[in-house]
């Protein structure tokens, strides 16, 4: 196999690792959550609600909790291993990588607190945007969709650690087809009532 590629899909594999607080956060918000809506039910101005019914108390919790969760898990159990898969398949990226790998549980923890929040609150930022534009809910907006909550996961990440430039492009070509992959998937297991 080709060496560039080989490096492709290793920093691929960390970016989907990485990012992973993130996902199940964001997976989880829609999975478990329902009932009291964070907004309260209140409106703006401008008549239309703050956020919407989609984003509730329940799945906020959830969703942060969960992605601390994964984040100590990561930091416990994978540590330096992440470190060294990367260095037996190209130091370069190792050397790219080194600033952003959980060694402890409380590295792992708190990246995971920063990456599940900020996931949450960038879907709910969406859902705030959403509204502004008189989308309904469910209603697709592309692009917004796949980044609103991987976009607010990269800036929460970022007042914890350094992430390069390159691990934040490839984070959001992969979260575009994974978010795509994972809500078709779930439409056609009828956990979803539309496939985007």
């Amino acid at each position: 196999m080709d060496p560039s590629i080989f490096s492709v899909l290793i920093l691929s594999a960390y970016a989907i690792y990485f990012m992973l607080p993130a996902y199940l956060a964001n997976a989880s918000a829609l999975t478990f959550g329902g009932g009291t809506p964070l907004d309260m039910g209140r409106s703006m101005n401008d008549g239309r609600r703050i956020l919407g019914d989609g984003v509730t108390w329940k799945g906020t919790i959830i969703g942060i909790l969960i992605g601390m969760g994964i984040g100590l898990l990561q930091g416990a159990v994978t540590g330096n291993m992440v470190q060294d898969l990367l260095i037996i398949g190209d130091p370069g990226i190792a050397q790219l990588v080194q600033g952003t790998i959980t060694t402890n549980t409380l590295q792992g923890t708190l990246l995971g607190f920063a990456l599940g929040s900020g996931a949450i609150i960038g879907d709910a930022c969406g859902s705030f945007i959403k509204r502004r534009f008189n989308v309904e809910r469910g209603r697709p907006v592309p692009l917004m969709d796949q980044l609103d909550f991987v976009v607010g996961a990269i800036i929460f990440a970022s007042l914890v650690i350094v992430i390069p430039l390159n691990l934040i492009i490839l984070i959001i070509v992969i979260s575009i087809f994974l978010h795509l992959g994972a809500n078709i998937i779930a439409y056609l297991l009828g956990m979803k009532n539309v496939w985007y």
